[in-house]
């Protein structure tokens, strides 16, 4: 029962992750700029996920305090697009 409630948990990493891949799979195959906006995004909404979920159903998004965890990744989310807009072909 505990190894199914701890599964259960990590449904936000797994979606950030699936959602990072697809962006690096459309980085490496097909437009670079539209893959890094899809890697960002999965940033961003990882730091989403922990800012709404609590620390037991976050699962691994708990690293350290909720605040802590929100503001970073959103932060490097926010920096990763705004790179991935500025930097010309």
């Amino acid at each position: 029962m505990a190894g199914e409630a701890q599964r259960s948990s990590e449904w936000p990493l797994v979606l950030s992750l699936l959602v990072a891949l697809t962006g690096l799979v459309v980085l490496t195959f097909y437009d670079w700029r539209n893959g890094v906006l899809i890697f960002a995004g999965s940033v961003i909404l990882a730091g989403l996920l922990r800012a709404t979920l609590s620390d037991t159903a976050a699962g691994l998004l708990h690293v350290r305090g909720r605040m802590f965890d929100t503001t970073f990744l959103i932060a490097v989310g926010a920096a990763v697009t705004a790179l991935g807009l500025i930097v010309p072909n």
